[in-house]
């Protein structure tokens, strides 16, 4: 199944903006790793970026799957891209 890249811009002030969003967010993510469809995801150290690794059967999931997300909803992720991926090693 293919695998696919997502990067992802963080509104300013994300730590305070996040707050009523987050345990929605996370409830989510946790339950797309439980389903296989996402293997990680996460923020850069400086919180300005989001990273993740998800394996689907086409991009428009991926999409679904972050357009979805609480934090796109509401303006905490600003914007973002999916790239599929060829895991060498």
């Amino acid at each position: 199944m293919p695998k696919y890249i997502v990067w992802g811009t963080y509104c300013d002030d994300v730590l305070e903006k996040r707050t009523p969003y987050r345990q929605a967010h996370l409830d989510g993510l946790a339950k797309q790793k439980e389903s296989g469809v996402l293997i990680t995801i996460g923020p850069t150290k400086d919180v300005t970026k989001v990273f993740g690794i998800y394996e689907a059967e086409d991009e428009a999931i991926v999409r679904q799957l972050i357009e979805n997300d609480p934090y796109w909803q509401n303006g905490i992720w600003t914007e973002y891209s999916v790239k599929e991926w060829i895991q060498a090693i």
